[in-house]
């Protein structure tokens, strides 16, 4: 799709160049359509930095999708291997079932071999925008985390950008001054990314050296509209550590690095907290279009409690649709294997599923415009027992049949007026239609009365 449209694009290539120069990409209109949204609001709300177009000019096979508050709610998927599991057909397959169950993003977060050969897979097989986090490539490259340079770092940036790499999670904003804050926490530094940029960073006793060489950084997106996700290095990973000050001094930070990444036109979303308690989320959600100037957010989760390892797609299901309500643009998924292993397919497809309907509940919640008509046409199609058409507009097709057909299996039962919950005695929706229908003929009965009394009273006088 994309060939044509980059054709002779060079220097700067950012959709936030183009829209503060006043042109409608191909990509806006797209995405214009796609939202169902006026084309001019598109490129006005790239152009203030509150949407992204995360579309690499590398990644020609993309259908151009949008992250920001004016647009509907997205959710991410994670994929990727690791040092003692899967490889590059199984990673594509689990991309093949996101991409299916209407993921709107995928990251590939390989940290074992092949982690190139992967990527390329990837890519090739995806049409929606995919993201890294550089640094697990970078620390594969070397013997010890502690032997990475700057060089090292921006290099496998620049390498992941030139095979189309559409966005990037980067750990910039964890600070050496931020480290004491993270001692009294129950889980410490839950990132990745932030544990080996802290250890890097008291290992040289120097900056980090994101933060230091971040204009560099902004070179790089520049040439090839790669986007920035401005990693939460210092998020809470327990419900004891949400809100403290280590999470909003980093928050501060990427606030900031928000501003010189605008100046040098480079796209920017800035990643939200892990565990967060309920009551707090509305919070977290307003502290960061404060601090960041109303980029938008992208959370992880968050999980609103602590204690259902193996159930956590459910538990930050929960707070990821309260974040979506109170202004989150996408929702990083969970999957029920997370803090104890590495996803497999189905995993995969429990967290789409639980993140979709999180997604979906925030839009709805929000009133954005024809965000229900889905909604109202199942319930439509539920009264009136026609379980085609339940099935077809259920988010998971499927898996809905599946679950029907284990006890009523036959065709004919596709048609019957009840399931084998409730049988055909205790169905309340049969009941209520003929509830309906003697309501229908009272009201009949009572009309056709005041029409004679009516005649009488007329004939009367």
């Amino acid at each position: 799709m994309r060939k044509e449209w980059v054709k002779g694009r060079a220097g700067v290539v950012t959709q936030l160049h183009y829209a503060r120069k006043g042109k409608m990409t191909e990509e806006m209109a797209f995405v214009a359509k796609r939202e169902k949204l006026p084309p001019e609001l598109v490129q006005n709300e790239v152009a203030r930095g509150r949407m992204i177009i995360p579309a690499n000019v590398h990644h020609t096979n993309l259908e151009p999708m949008a992250i920001g508050i004016a647009a509907s709610c997205k959710i991410n998927a994670n994929i990727g291997n690791s040092a003692v599991s899967s490889g590059s057909d199984e990673e594509v397959r689990k991309l093949k079932t996101a991409v299916k169950l209407g993921a709107d993003t995928v990251m590939d977060l390989s940290t074992g071999k092949n982690i190139d050969s992967i990527r390329e897979a990837i890519l090739a097989a995806s049409p929606v925008p995919i993201g890294t986090v550089p640094i697990y490539q970078a620390i594969e490259q070397v013997k010890k985390p502690t032997d990475l340079t700057a060089d090292d770092l921006l290099g496998v940036i620049e390498h992941q950008a030139r095979q189309g790499v559409d966005y990037v999670t980067v750990h910039c904003g964890i600070l050496r001054a931020f480290l004491p804050m993270t001692v009294k926490r129950i889980t410490g530094i839950v990132s990745r990314g932030g544990a080996l940029m802290a250890q890097w960073m008291l290992h040289h006793e120097k900056e980090n050296p994101l933060y230091t060489n971040f204009d560099r950084l902004l070179d790089i997106c520049r040439a090839h509209d790669l986007s920035l996700s401005l990693g939460d290095s210092l998020r809470p990973g327990s419900l004891a550590d949400a809100s403290d000050e280590a999470q909003f001094a980093e928050l501060k930070v990427l606030g900031e690095l928000t501003k010189r990444a605008w100046e040098k036109d480079v796209q920017v979303m800035i990643e939200g907290p892990g565990h967060v308690p309920m009551d707090q989320i509305a919070m977290n959600m307003e502290k960061e279009r404060e601090l960041c100037h109303e980029a938008p957010f992208y959370v992880l989760g968050p999980l609103v409690t602590d204690i259902a390892p193996g159930y956590d797609h459910i538990t930050s299901a929960i707070g990821a649709a309260l974040a979506g309500w109170n202004g989150a643009s996408m929702l990083c998924y969970v999957t029920p294997k997370e803090h104890l292993g590495l996803p497999d397919e189905e995993d995969v497809r429990q967290g789409v599923i639980a993140y979709k309907i999180a997604a979906h509940a925030a839009d709805v919640a929000r009133h954005r415009l024809g965000a229900r008509d889905r909604d109202d046409s199942l319930s439509r199609a539920r009264y009136a027992f026609d379980w085609n058409r339940q099935f077809a507009l259920s988010l998971d097709p499927e898996r809905a049949r599946e679950m029907h057909d284990e006890t009523l299996p036959q065709e004919g039962f596709k048609t019957a007026e009840f399931c084998s919950m409730c049988g055909p005695k205790f169905c309340s929706m049969h009941v209520d239609q003929e509830v309906r229908e003697a309501v229908a003929r009272d009201e009949a009965k009572q009309a056709e009365k005041n029409r004679e009394k009516l005649k009488e009273m007329t004939a009367g006088a």
